[in-house]
């Protein structure tokens, strides 16, 4: 079993409070209270819901009472790991269906890692329980989806926090202050942002028997039932459009919604993009490899592009942002930031932040991204205070909203091949009826898409 690491005096030593602290205020950890307990559920207990949990057993000395996933062999595993991690040492019980999880249970989080096309029924639904909840990015999989998650969140006064934990990132905090915010840009007039990794998975495995131990058609539930052709997990249903957006909804929504956080951006005025496959052709996947797309501002672009074959433009930020200004140029990524200045003045460099010694569980944990777990924790630490307070988180729901829908509107206008604007108050494409009718797509039966179900 770990221990419960916070303490607040010896908190306050860390470089990651000092960066807390100058975020949230001198304050910010006295909601931290360490004889409160949380009732905490976990939907989806594969990788990155784990991840989450674990970082949220890290700062607060919740009880997991709960785990969902539709892998009883996932679940299973899940349920060891939570046991020897939180303080209490249970096991915690079991469900394959989220419903009777939150029907059985009074949660007070709950923790959502199921692949994007779950994500928008399983928050609805967590919230109408009357629990605060925690999100992965893409929060949804079309604009109408993550309409009717905002009005549900808004509906029934819950926080929702998005796992967009850039904007809980360290190195990248420090940036916001200290660069941008401090005005060593200058006039920002251009943004480009990127992602080169190959992570575009494309095999052609055949279609065989669905094993005992996983419900398929719940994993399926409101999206189109594929041939089933292996275990879906992690990385293989990412490539495919029926239940994600690809790399622009995976990859461009972090760099998207870190570059609007930092500039203070709202919605784009106009979304443009181009790509399609063109060059990974032999596999079975259906999202595109190469993709550039065009988020506009007034007397600014946010310009961005993957490509998950050939080599990034720099191998030392292969998925990151750039900030042009008149005065310099800012580049970061999740593991570094560079400062180059124009003319006079010295460059700025800083690493990410590793908490391995204060957090030794971290090197062992299986599959842990280690570069981004401070900066979760942080995250964990903003929804506690946002709970707390009763305030809005960093990742709001409404941020983490915009920041998805602007990803999917590019995929629109790839389809469409034409550009979009989009209205958040009407909830239509301008002048442009066709695009419209795919700001929601159709629901597999007997599943109901949620934006008809508002009341």
């Amino acid at each position: 079993m770990q221990p419960f690491h916070i303490n607040r005096r010896h908190f306050l030593k860390g470089a990651t409070a000092s960066l807390l602290l100058s975020t949230l205020g001198a304050k910010a950890l006295d909601f931290i209270d360490p004889t409160k307990s949380y009732n905490v559920g976990l939907i989806g207990a594969g990788w990155y819901g784990k991840s989450d949990l674990f970082r949220l057993i890290q700062v607060s000395p919740v009880n997991v009472v709960a785990l969902c996933d539709v892998d009883k062999n996932m679940l299973a595993g899940a349920a060891e790991m939570v046991s020897k991690r939180q303080r209490s040492g249970a096991k915690p019980k079991l469900y394959t269906d989220y419903r009777k999880m939150l029907a059985e249970n009074k949660l007070d989080i709950v923790l959502i890692g199921t692949p994007d096309h779950w994500h928008a029924l399983n928050m609805i639904e967590a919230v109408k329980a009357g629990a605060h909840v925690y999100v992965q990015k893409p929060i949804s999989v079309d604009v109408l989806e993550g309409e009717a998650m905002l009005a549900a969140a808004r509906k029934y006064n819950r926080v929702v926090q998005v796992g967009t934990q850039r904007k809980s990132t360290p190195h990248l905090i420090e940036a916001k202050k200290n660069i941008v915010d401090a005005g060593l840009l200058g006039k920002i007039s251009h943004v480009e942002m990127c992602c080169y990794y190959h992570m575009r998975n494309n095999g052609n495995p055949p279609v065989q028997a669905v094993p005992d131990f996983l419900d398929y058609e719940m994993w399926t539930g409101p999206a189109p039932l594929r041939p089933y052709d292996g275990l879906p997990h992690q990385r293989w249903w990412r490539t495919f459009t029926e239940y994600g957006n690809g790399i622009m909804g995976d990859m461009c929504v972090h760099m998207f919604d870190t570059v609007r956080w930092m500039l203070q951006l709202g919605w784009p005025k106009r979304i443009s993009s181009t790509g399609g496959i063109y060059v990974q052709k032999e596999g079975k996947s259906n999202i595109a490899d190469t993709q550039t797309a065009i988020f506009e501002y007034d007397n600014l672009n946010c310009v961005w592009q993957h490509r998950t074959w050939g080599t990034p433009t720099d191998p030392k930020y292969p998925w990151a942002f750039t900030l042009y200004g008149e005065k310099g140029t800012l580049k970061a990524s999740t593991m570094a930031y560079d400062f180059i200045p124009q003319g006079k003045g010295e460059p700025i460099h800083k690493d990410v932040v590793f908490e391995k010694e204060k957090y030794p569980e971290d090197v062992t944990e299986p599959q842990i991204e280690l570069n981004a777990a401070p900066a979760t924790r942080l995250h964990m630490l903003d929804f506690l205070k946002a709970i707390e307070t009763g305030s809005r988180p960093v990742a709001d729901i409404e941020e983490g909203h915009i920041s998805t829908a602007s990803c999917i509107l590019a995929n629109l206008s790839m389809k469409t091949g034409r550009p979009l604007v989009y209205d958040p108050e009407k909830r239509i494409i301008v002048g442009d009826r066709e695009a419209t009718g795919l700001l929601q797509r159709p629901y597999r039966k007997p599943w109901e898409h949620p934006f008809n179900l508002r009341s």
